[in-house]
């Protein structure tokens, strides 16, 4: 499972960055329809530690990640957001954990 971790500075008003998020949902469903991106994808916002996590393992939730990842670096600019990228475990089954339902944290 590959995951991107999204930290976003203080300047970034939370709110804003919900919004911004749904926008990117949003343009996903628009693509894959809202049950696949449902089934399909993993994420959770947490407004209030300003921080995003996003399960890119499936092609919608990697597309998810690609819009997300444009919108909110062109609307709060590069070095607000931080991005980490956590690579698929070691090749082993049993260190992955079950995806977690989607979620959005206020």
């Amino acid at each position: 499972m590959e995951t991107y971790k999204y930290r976003f500075d203080q300047s970034v008003p939370a709110q804003d960055l919900e919004d911004t998020f749904m926008l990117a949902l949003l343009a996903v469903e628009s693509m894959y329809g809202h049950s696949r991106v449902r089934m399909e994808s993993r994420f959770n916002l947490d407004k209030q530690n300003r921080t995003c996590q996003i399960d890119a393992a499936t092609k919608v939730g990697g597309d998810l990640a690609s819009i997300f990842t444009g919108f909110a670096t062109k609307e709060y600019g590069e070095r607000a957001v931080m991005i980490d990228r956590e690579p698929a475990g070691g090749g082993c089954a049993c260190n992955a954990k079950a995806p977690s339902a989607m979620e959005v944290t206020v």
